[in-house]
């Protein structure tokens, strides 16, 4: 293998920079070339290609977000699109393709192995850290961490007000992230999408913690949230996101004053912790070293602070498990 290729795609997250560079890095090391792909698969269709030597990935260990930028595809949903795309690849020479980004984009990438023989490695990269086979993926830790940042600040004007604050995370419809959170940053209620909550419940424990003499309270919410029986639904103005429909509910029921905080794409961007950096370097040079192996639909994971290669699918199919242990534990430690 002489020459191989390397994008982004899907939703941007802190640690896809370091990890190209640890793609470019590690191959150069082996003796292999590398091209960047531009704007994700839409850029593969395009053929929209730039060589990356080792000084082309030079500081960009430090920056969030991706260089090589990301774009939707609906043209890459298609055979027809993806055989554009292996064209494209084979005419620049390219024996081989890493692909960081998240399930949509290992989809994407098994189905290229699948339909045109062109050889992929996964290497995960979402906030959600919601991909089987690897313990975590690039930009959980960052974007956990830039979410107890905003806990903590938040939790200084609920106090000064005596307010309680619904904090909406993102996570889709898995609450891993909020879950890490929550926890670290002490929030006294976590509502996530693995398991339905009863909104009485809730404003009882606003109800409580106010009567025993705490002045303010932090519900952090995952996108997904689902309340228990039809309470969601009887109570929900079609017009608000859930945050806001929790909220108000509290507010109604407890009298306590109440504000939502939607923290939005603050959770995507920033520069990528130690953790997200060492991990993307560790997987960016695993996914070289699985390619130059004779892998293809793989993706490289860490389990257990190991390298672990797992099928493609798998990763795509398989459910992560959601630690019930540990959000028992939050329940716990808020009281």
């Amino acid at each position: 293998m002489k020459k191989i290729a390397v994008l982004t795609s899907g939703g941007d997250s802190p640690g896809m920079n370091a990890a190209v560079r640890a793609v470019v890095r590690k191959a150069i090391y082996e003796g292999v070339e590398v091209i960047g792909v531009n704007r994700g698969y839409a850029g593969l269709i395009e053929g929209d290609f730039i060589t990356l030597g080792a000084s082309a990935v030079s500081d960009i260990i430090n920056r969030g977000g991706t260089f090589l930028r990301s774009a939707r595809c609906e043209e890459f949903r298609t055979k027809e699109g993806r055989q554009k795309a292996a064209d494209q690849l084979r005419k620049e020479g390219a024996e081989g393709l890493v692909v960081i980004g998240g399930d949509g984009s290992f989809t994407g990438a098994m189905l290229l192995t699948n339909e045109t023989g062109i050889k992929t490695i996964g290497v995960p990269g979402t906030i959600d850290n919601d991909i089987a086979c690897t313990d975590d993926s690039i930009g959980y830790d960052t974007a956990m961490n830039t979410i107890i940042d905003a806990i903590t600040k938040i939790r200084d004007t609920a106090s000064s007000h005596e307010r309680a604050f619904v904090i909406e995370a993102m996570g889709r419809h898995a609450g891993f992230l909020t879950l890490a959170a929550g926890l670290a940053g002490g929030a006294e209620s976590i509502l996530v999408p693995e398991i339905k909550f009863n909104i009485d419940e809730v404003c009882d424990k606003v109800q409580k913690g106010y009567e025993k003499g705490k002045i303010h309270s932090i519900i952090l919410v995952a996108e997904g949230v689902e309340f228990e029986g039809n309470e969601f639904e009887t109570n929900r103005d079609v017009n608000e996101s859930n945050a806001f429909t929790i909220g108000r509910i509290i507010n109604e029921r407890t009298g306590f004053d109440t504000r939502v905080s939607i923290l939005g794409h603050i959770q995507r961007g920033g520069s990528p912790t130690g953790r997200d950096r060492l991990l993307a370097s560790r997987l960016g040079a695993a996914a070289v070293d699985a390619m130059l192996a004779g892998e293809t639909n793989k993706m490289v994971g860490l389990i257990h602070n190991k390298i672990e290669v797992s099928d493609i699918k798998d990763a795509i199919e398989g459910k992560k498990e959601f630690d019930k242990d540990l959000y028992e534990l939050a329940n716990i430690l808020s009281i």
